[in-house]
């Protein structure tokens, strides 16, 4: 969907700005929360009610949010609303994201594991990936038995398979052909 990323970007560049004048930190709890309200079905088929004021739609919104939101991030969903954007939310939270990222030189790590991991090992793996990919690493650690042993390491476009299954495939390839 790239007519979408082309939509969000002014606004999450607009807002990292802003976030960056201020505490970046809970901007980006706020902005991760109001991108994950925004992505329920709910919420989208409410927001879509052409029924509902500007006022209704914004108030019910920041509502549903668990922090205390500041007046600048109430004024940004208001503004979404107002031009029709509040659907955009998400794919604005991941740009903010990677703005972020990108402004502290760090990437998020997915991290999938045959196995669940203990902290001391993903510490340990989290240690030598940031070696291999020459930048900070945010993981996220998710359990795969599929994967049979190993682990599946994806850091933006790039992925490091060293699972078993990953092998066994290489090898049904190799004496397929």
């Amino acid at each position: 969907m790239a007519e979408l990323a082309t939509i969000a970007r002014p606004y999450a560049e607009a807002l990292f700005r802003v976030a960056k004048t201020g505490n970046l930190a809970a901007w980006t709890d706020v902005v991760s929360e109001m991108a994950a309200v925004a992505a329920l079905p709910d919420v989208k088929s409410f927001t879509a009610n052409p029924k509902l004021t500007d006022v209704q739609v914004v108030d019910t919104f920041l509502s549903l949010l668990k922090t205390n939101v500041s007046p600048e991030a109430k004024n940004f969903v208001a503004m979404l609303v107002e031009n029709g954007r509040l659907t955009l939310l998400p794919e604005i939270g991941t740009q903010f994201h990677a703005l972020k990222n990108a402004s502290e030189g760090a990437a998020d790590a997915e991290i999938t594991s045959a196995f669940a991991l203990s902290d001391a090992q993903v510490n340990d793996l989290v240690a030598t990936l940031e070696k291999k990919f020459g930048r900070k690493l945010n993981p996220t650690v998710t359990v795969d038995s599929s994967l049979i042993g190993g682990v599946r390491v994806a850091v933006g476009d790039e992925v490091l398979d060293t699972s078993v299954r990953a092998k066994l495939q290489h090898m049904y390839v190799a004496l397929a052909s």
